[in-house]
């Protein structure tokens, strides 16, 4: 393998950061150790500036470009966006209705009580329908609150499909001239 860039980062596919190169997940380092790559990195992903600067992490993340594409919010490099998990309100979800109509089952068989896989609530001319809808007709539409809305406001995940693989940051190699 070629020489690597000081700060290039790269995807491997082993469980172990190789031989100059570390994990990017957060970590620290200290800046009289690495002065080239602290130039070169600051501290955009963290640490205090006087004696740690961080490596970027990836952990648990996708990686993006900075900058600003068409239709795109602006990231700035270092910028962490974006949620694993979101609980969904109300407010955010397209407007919609659930109706209910109720039938006529001509099947006398298909009539029961209890549910069961084919079977109707009741039959309309059935006065036990009338919990349901009043003089229950054929082809009416239930009341709008006959369904309610449903839910216990938890989050849900809301990562895209992945393959793990391990981001390295060069901690050895060719500082980057400019141009």
């Amino acid at each position: 393998m070629a020489t690597p860039y000081l700060s290039q980062i790269q995807l491997f596919a082993f469980t172990f950061a190789p031989r100059g190169w570390a994990f990017c997940s957060g970590s620290l380092l200290a800046i009289q150790q690495n002065t080239a790559l602290f130039s070169l990195l600051g501290t955009q992903y963290g640490g205090n500036g006087s004696t740690t600067f961080g490596l970027p992490n990836l952990a648990s993340r996708a990686a993006a470009g900075q900058g600003q594409g068409p239709g795109l919010s602006p990231r700035d490099i270092g910028e962490i966006f974006g949620s694993q998990n979101v609980t969904l309100i109300g407010a955010e979800m397209p407007a919609h209705g659930h109706g209910l109509v109720l039938y006529a089952q001509n099947n006398p068989a298909s009539r029961s009580g209890s549910p069961a896989t084919g079977n109707a609530l009741s039959a309309p001319s059935n006065a036990a329908a009338t919990a349901f809808l009043p003089g229950g007709t054929a082809g009416t539409t239930f009341a709008p609150n006959m369904v309610q809305a449903t839910g216990g406001g938890q989050p849900h995940n809301n990562q895209q499909p992945y393959l793990g693989l391990g981001f390295c940051i060069a901690l050895q190699g060719i500082f980057p001239a400019r141009n």
